[in-house]
């Protein structure tokens, strides 16, 4: 049977095992797909261990984007621009890896929330690796005005530099600027930080939401708990990352076995199941 799993420090409260067994199911495919929790120093030898055991692929998440993308012999476009992966696959020609993240995030928020990118201004906060793999994807949704916020200002300055030529391509202006001190106003704020995940406050001031803004965090169930509410109470619409793991999961399976699982569907399940 083929093996896939998701690699990651913390992974424990992964729901990406459940997602894609039913992926399996709803597509006649066979294989498993299990959860490894790899030491912080560990993320290579984990990876060769893996792939020494005969898996097929694996998910790469928090925080080892950056890590595997290294390791690859064959990346996607947007893997490259990222310079960070959460997608692998093993081949006899080398490792091939992808990144999901962002036409997962996209899609979820066009698709499954209804809420159209394409002029709207958005902040992007984080400039890690989960920030890294959306900026591509969320420029050539058509986004009118992305900021990148970050603790360091610098390295939000570096994610943007290398998306100015996609950018230009998509007439999509593009900042970068630290966390302090924002005020301006946005359709659409994204919290791509380990904030959530670490149980920490919300890192920007409420002056970022207006009525009606999209409040994204891409972390989904807890952790995203605390930044929801903050959203709620600033009268933004709040929406958590449960979708954007379903929607990620969905084109790695593509990328793995060829065949799209009907996402929406397993989507309206898990939340289901989690109510």
């Amino acid at each position: 049977m083929d093996t896939y799993c998701v690699m990651g420090n913390p992974v424990e409260h992964s729901r990406s095992p459940w997602i894609h067994a039913r992926f399996a199911e709803l597509t006649h495919q066979t294989l498993h797909y299990g959860k490894r929790l790899i030491p912080l120093d560990g993320f290579e030898a984990g990876l060769r261990s893996f792939m020494a055991e005969g898996g097929k692929g694996c998910n790469v998440t928090v925080p080892f984007k950056f890590q595997a993308a290294a390791l690859v012999q064959h990346a996607s476009p947007r893997a490259t621009l990222a310079q960070a992966c959460n997608t692998l696959r093993f081949d006899r020609d080398g490792i091939h890896a992808d990144n999901t993240d962002g036409v997962g995030l996209v899609g979820d928020i066009t698709r499954n929330a209804g809420v159209p990118l394409a002029g709207r201004s958005v902040l992007l906060l984080g400039a890690g690796g989960a920030a890294a793999g959306v900026l591509g994807p969320l420029i050539e949704a058509g986004a009118g005005r992305i900021v990148i916020a970050n603790r360091t200002s610098e390295k939000a300055a570096q994610l943007a530099a290398r998306h100015t030529t996609l950018a230009l391509r998509h007439r999509t202006e593009l900042f970068a600027c630290g966390l302090q001190n924002m005020q301006e106003a946005f359709d659409v704020v994204i919290n791509g930080t380990a904030s959530s995940l670490a149980g920490g406050e919300v890192p920007v001031s409420a002056a970022v939401l207006k009525p009606g803004t999209l409040a994204y965090d891409m972390m989904y169930g807890p952790a995203a708990k605390g930044f929801m509410d903050w959203a709620r109470v600033h009268g933004a619409v709040p929406r958590d990352g449960l979708g954007m793991l379903v929607e990620q999961a969905a084109e790695s399976f593509v990328f793995w076995r060829g065949v799209r699982p009907p996402s929406a569907q397993v989507l309206a399940e898990l939340r289901a199941a989690l109510a």
